[in-house]
């Protein structure tokens, strides 16, 4: 690099399975202003790195282990304000899509094309710049289109943090007590929010919660 040449982006890059990242690394790093400076292997590690390293983006998988690239992205965009965010899933999917939006992402792409999105989507975030993959861009059209027909408000049931690991938990199987001992709150506390959950998002039992946190890529299936 010359005096005159911008340093690199550095890039956090997180994803559960090795070769995907080694495979998404060899598209960033053959980049000159790209440079994989850390990895991570579930969405709580990225944040532990995010936390000491010096990172301009985060390329983030939707579904991993600990903490999901959603729930990760939340506590990244908390934690590191000025830091960008990219979801990179194998999930054509627009509730993963929409959730990545709301939790703080700037842009998707999916694994399918990485090879020909994730370079421009990466600069794209560096420029303050939204990247969507065509389908995600249909998705937010039809998704306004059917709300400004329907004339329907903002009215989406938002889980807070709590609720998510609560409910994450409770789809691995885990039972009230060791809930309760993993995040160091009362057993009457699990259940308090294991109803909340229940009646915010108009389900009956266990396995209809397991349904609905596989759909939100809060585990895999």
């Amino acid at each position: 690099m010359t005096p005159t040449e911008p340093a690199p982006i550095r890039i956090l890059l997180a994803d559960d399975h090795a070769l995907v990242r080694r495979g998404v690394r060899l598209i960033l790093d053959r980049e000159p202003d790209l440079e994989v400076v850390a990895e991570a292997g579930d969405g709580a590690e990225a944040v532990a790195l995010a936390r000491a390293q010096d990172v301009d983006l985060a390329v983030l998988d939707v579904s991993m282990p600990r903490l999901t690239g959603l729930q990760a992205t939340r506590d990244l965009a908390a934690l590191k304000p000025g830091l960008r965010i990219l979801m990179l899933t194998m999930h054509d999917n627009e509730q993963y899509f929409f959730q990545a939006l709301k939790a703080g992402a700037c842009g998707y792409v999916l694994k399918s094309v990485a090879d020909r999105d994730l370079v421009a989507a990466c600069r794209a975030a560096m420029r303050d710049e939204p990247f969507l993959y065509p389908g995600a861009v249909t998705a937010l059209i039809r998704h306004y289109l059917d709300r400004a027909r329907n004339g329907e408000q903002t009215s989406d049931q938002v889980l807070t943090a709590r609720e998510e690991e609560v409910l994450k938990l409770v789809a691995e199987g885990h039972s009230s007590e060791e809930i309760a001992q993993t995040l160091v709150i009362s057993v009457k506390t699990v259940h308090r929010h294991r109803a909340n959950l229940l009646g915010k998002l108009g389900l009956h039992d266990r396995l209809q919660l397991t349904r609905y946190a596989i759909r939100a890529g809060l585990i895999e299936a």
